[in-house]
């Protein structure tokens, strides 16, 4: 009796390591890339530097680059998909890319839905306003008008940490936002410091001050959960691209500063 106890128990065992052996991810979205000979990476529709529509007509920018270099490295062809904010972690989802560079930030909420690469790219968010507005933190944005775009970081973090009588305004693009203070819609703008760094370039007449940091935020590629093998290629793709020097060469290009020491996951 105890024998037979025993070979049931083991026979058990045996269907149960079975069947945890496909629970796992499905079939490694990186067999499937190589094999279709396409990657399809998500980039910024209009958020420059990292990504927007040059004046020949063709997408440039920090992540445009780091996606053409992936494409070169794993040897297929690149489809470049243009997302706003709010579409790239539902690009991701419903399989319309494989990839999303597009200067994201990773958080905890995001980490519920998709998971995220080693940081790719430098990045700050703050507030940004005239010279002689008198703001040094956050609890000074009460009474002010604070614009945004919607579904970023910045919102978030800002929505959050907002004194009461702070007025948020949400736009659906980095374009509108931009616009929105330049035309004086705005008191404050939060963005990115690449951002600001180009609105006032682009408008040397315009004052355009840093107020102060909300949250440091280096930028992740995501990719959809269960994609373990496209993860770790992709890992030791930053990891290469750090240690030669071609990531710190696009930094320098697109943002005006050398690449800082980035985290890895």
């Amino acid at each position: 009796m105890f024998k037979k106890l025993k070979l049931i128990l083991s026979a058990a065992a045996i269907i149960a390591v079975s069947t945890i052996g496909h629970i796992g991810p499905a079939n490694a979205e990186l067999s499937d890339i190589l094999s279709a000979g396409t990657i399809k990476i998500a980039i910024p529709e209009n958020f420059p530097p990292f990504g927007s529509l040059g004046a020949e007509g063709e997408y440039e920018g920090y992540d445009v680059d780091v996606a053409k270099l992936i494409a070169k490295d794993l040897g297929v062809e690149l489809e470049l998909v243009p997302v706003t904010s709010k579409q790239r972690i539902p690009f991701l989802e419903t399989d319309k890319v494989d990839l999303v560079i597009s200067s994201m930030g990773a958080n905890p909420s995001r980490a519920k839905s998709i998971w995220f690469s080693s940081a790719y790219a430098p990045f700050f968010s703050g507030a940004f306003a005239s010279a002689d507005m008198v703001i040094s933190s956050v609890a000074d944005l009460a009474g002010k008008k604070v614009g945004l775009t919607g579904g970023t970081l910045e919102d978030l973090e800002i929505t959050d940490a907002a004194p009461e009588g702070t007025e948020i305004i949400r736009f659906g693009d980095n374009a509108a936002t931009l616009s929105a203070y330049i035309s004086g819609q705005v008191d404050v703008l939060v963005t990115g410091n690449t951002v600001a760094a180009k609105l006032s370039a682009d408008n040397p007449d315009l004052s355009v001050e840093t107020k102060f940091i909300i949250k440091e935020s280096p930028a992740f590629i995501g990719l959809k959960k269960g994609d373990i093998d496209l993860l770790q290629w992709v890992n030791v793709f930053i990891l290469h691209k750090k240690l030669g020097g071609d990531l710190n060469t696009m930094s320098e290009k697109w943002l005006g500063q050398k690449l800082p020491p980035l985290p890895s996951l």
